[in-house]
């Protein structure tokens, strides 16, 4: 329990001193996201609707280029399930690897079918 404890209050005092933040990638031909201030993010993903995602308290978005989201707050887990639960909307696809993924992650990528 100690080492459990431990690491918990590192991350509480790195939250606090310097924040956390995950960075997403999206792939895809007008694929893109767009701030709408900075607790909503709108995403265009191919679906016949847009998607609006509401950041919790303590976190917030920044969107630098359209195809670039970062997820920024003090509190290491939820950064990271905010981060989790946006990919999880157009997990990036084994194929031509279109979605969205962590940044420098990398897609095993599938062959196609193959002509006779």
């Amino acid at each position: 329990m100690h080492g459990l404890v431990r690491s918990l209050v590192n991350n509480m005092v790195t939250g606090v001193s310097a924040g956390f933040t995950k960075e997403l990638e999206i792939v895809g031909v007008g694929y893109r996201a767009a701030a709408a201030g900075p607790a909503k993010l709108d995403l265009a993903l191919g679906f016949s609707h847009p998607v609006s995602v509401d950041a919790p308290d303590g976190v917030t978005f920044e969107v630098p280029s359209p195809t670039r989201i970062v997820v920024k707050g003090i509190d290491k887990e939820q950064v990271g399930q905010v981060a989790a639960d946006i990919r999880k909307i157009r997990k990036p696809e084994p194929y031509k690897g279109k979605g969205i993924r962590y940044a420098g992650e990398r897609v095993l990528r599938k062959a196609g079918k193959a002509a006779k």
